[in-house]
């Protein structure tokens, strides 16, 4: 008797690349006969970012304007949420949760629940700060939800060894826990374009995590792009624009862009910066690979697990090593072209989500069978 679930609820939010990465997994369970719940938090999502939903079978959509938890002032809005989450389980009753929230870890429900750890705040500021988050009410409030969540998942995932280990680190000693990395679909990029010379860089400008504006100080020898939000989501901490004023010669910020014009600028760009000082996985590194760019990257413990030496490294954080290299890239055509296949090689063999969903499904089934045998 096969095991495979029938049926899985999965959770995501609107903002950023949790998305990108829901829309990836239940597209690929959708297409292998998985029916799919997948409910929404945080905004609701603009019609672009619903498109990839019509027409795809199985797959019910409950889009929501609840709170995230590592929003400020959530506590009421968490609980009203896992109450609406609790009664639709109550009402669809999938076989399975695939929960890319902590919170909803602790949901007081009889189906097994899967939390993924794409983010931490306690370890997004670790990384950034060099220090722990000031002591408030919220982080206490915070760190008690994702440790109650995680310890009473039945299974917790991360998309890197170091994401996991941060997990251990901060909230959960306990051993049991995998990784499964991330995937894209590759026919959504083109490697196949004439490259123009320029190079890009994809990240919130907001966030200090992305370090995007690492660019900017490291005057590069090409022309750059930037893509990214300026605004931060909450309303509350808007008008900190980072890029406010800047007129570097090179340097040009693009703002938001649609996946279509994305996907247009990964085709083109020669080169792609991955500046991120603070990064579980890396979405937008995976997507310049698979449009076959040269990637240079900051000397950071998960761009080394993910890429290994089909990458080149500048020094940690460091800007004017980013614009040697740069100006490396820049004047050796050859060395381009070798670092681009490199890393298009290397996202085809191991970060498809073809494989990702096979991981996933692997890991569901042996959840599932747990479950029958201990009944």
């Amino acid at each position: 008797m096969s095991h495979a679930p029938k049926h899985v609820l999965v959770t995501a939010d609107t903002i950023g690349g949790v998305w990108t990465y829901a829309r990836e997994l239940v597209t690929g369970l959708a297409k292998r006969g998985v029916r799919v719940t997948l409910v929404s938090f945080g905004e609701i999502p603009k019609p672009d970012q619903t498109q990839w939903l019509e027409g795809l079978p199985n797959v019910e959509f409950r889009p929501t304007a609840f709170k995230l938890e590592w929003m400020q002032d959530v506590e009421a809005d968490l609980e009203a949420s896992a109450e609406y989450l609790a009664c639709v389980v109550s009402e669809v009753k999938p076989d399975l949760l695939h929960l890319n929230q902590f919170y909803y870890g602790a949901l007081p429900v009889d189906v097994p629940r899967v939390v993924v750890a794409h983010s931490d705040v306690v370890s997004w500021w670790m990384t950034v700060h060099g220090t722990e988050p000031p002591d408030s009410a919220w982080i206490r409030w915070y760190r008690q939800s994702l440790q109650r969540g995680i310890a009473e998942a039945t299974a917790v995932v991360a998309p890197s060894t170091w994401m996991l280990e941060q997990v251990r680190k901060y909230y959960w000693t306990a051993a049991r826990g995998s990784v499964i990395y991330n995937g894209r679909t590759p026919s959504l990029f083109n490697p196949h374009v004439t490259k123009e010379g320029y190079g890009l860089g994809v990240g919130r400008i907001w966030d200090a995590g992305k370090q995007v504006t690492l660019l900017a100080q490291a005057e590069p020898a090409m022309p750059f792009y930037i893509v990214g939000a300026e605004e931060h989501p909450e309303l509350a901490l808007r008008g900190r624009g980072m890029l406010s004023g800047t007129t570097l010669e090179r340097v040009h910020f693009k703002g938001e862009q649609t996946e279509a014009q994305l996907r247009q600028l990964f085709g083109r760009a020669s080169v792609y910066a991955a500046t991120s000082r603070y990064e579980p996985f890396g979405l937008a590194a995976l997507e310049a690979a698979l449009s076959r760019c040269a990637i240079v990257a900051n000397d950071i413990p998960t761009f080394r697990e993910v890429w290994g030496d089909d990458v080149l490294y500048f020094a940690h954080n460091d800007a004017a090593s980013l614009g040697e290299l740069l100006q490396s890239l820049n004047d050796d055509p050859a060395l381009q072209s070798e670092y681009a296949n490199r890393a298009y090689r290397r996202a085809m063999q191991r970060y498809t989500t073809d494989r990702m969903v096979e991981d996933y499904m692997a890991l569901y089934v042996s959840l599932t069978r747990a479950e029958v045998l201990a009944a």
